[in-house]
């Protein structure tokens, strides 16, 4: 129908601009508050969120980073004002946090607020974030995107958990390739629990 954009698509037709804000708006009004994983970092603001939020748009769709529901790049949800309190939160962190491993390493802190508590992709999701932001480091100025999902989320310490286990295995073998979630490959279903980013959906 003309003046409704495709979701499968960042092309802005009439009714989109009153749907998504641009990516080169901060508007803070649409974007979840930095949650306890941001806690005590110096969270980006302005135009040091933009620019790296713009990165991740183009990193998200090197890597298939989508979100299946709405079809869109997972970027994009920072956009959409139907749900301004989901999306990325980003921070630089300060002080080593609680991973010493990446303690001489430039670390930024990616904190992913879904659209509902009850949110089945968030596991895949923060997954495939995590390997595109480190898969693509050369892209940007950070030796470590550390990645987790906001306590909203009912099964948050689980998934979080599963985030440290994947990023103790990154910083002992620095590469992504070499991180293993026991995903089934593209067209197999595996079974496995609820969001863990197994079977054919998962295009990471």
């Amino acid at each position: 129908m003309p003046g409704i954009p495709s979701p499968f698509s960042d092309d802005d037709g009439d009714d989109a601009a009153e749907t998504f804000d641009e990516y080169d708006e901060f508007v803070p009004d649409h974007l979840p508050e930095p949650g306890a994983f941001l806690d005590g970092h110096d969270v980006l603001a302005g135009d040091d969120h933009l620019d790296f939020h713009d990165l991740t748009r183009d990193l998200f769709e090197e890597r298939g980073v989508y979100d299946m529901t709405f079809g869109y790049n997972l970027a994009r949800l920072n956009l959409d004002t139907r749900h301004p309190s989901a999306g990325y939160r980003y921070a630089v962190e300060t002080d080593g946090g609680d991973a010493p491993a990446a303690a001489d390493r430039a670390v930024l802190r990616a904190e992913f607020t879904p659209t509902t508590e009850f949110c089945p992709q968030s596991d895949t999701l923060v997954r495939g974030s995590f390997r595109a932001w480190n898969g693509l480091a050369d892209r940007h100025e950070y030796d470590l995107v550390r990645v987790r999902v906001d306590g909203v989320h009912h099964n948050s310490e689980e998934i979080n958990e599963d985030m440290r286990q994947l990023e103790e295995t990154f910083l002992e073998t620095d590469s992504v390739t070499r991180v293993s979630d026991d995903s089934g490959g593209p067209g197999e279903s595996t079974p496995g629990r609820e969001g863990s980013g197994r079977g054919p959906t998962s295009p990471f």
